[in-house]
């Protein structure tokens, strides 16, 4: 059996330099304490 593999070929023969520069925005998704605390308060004792 051969190591002949057609996507093996494509990647090698792929050209980085066509590819778009693209700037990604990091988004800290995380709540903040305040809205921590007022998730609690809305919830209300047990």
């Amino acid at each position: 059996m051969s190591d002949h593999n057609p996507v093996n070929e494509e990647v090698e023969k792929f050209n980085k330099q066509k590819l778009k520069k693209t700037n990604t925005e990091e988004k800290n998704c995380l709540p903040t304490k305040e809205i921590e605390e007022e998730k609690k308060a809305m919830k209300g004792p047990k």
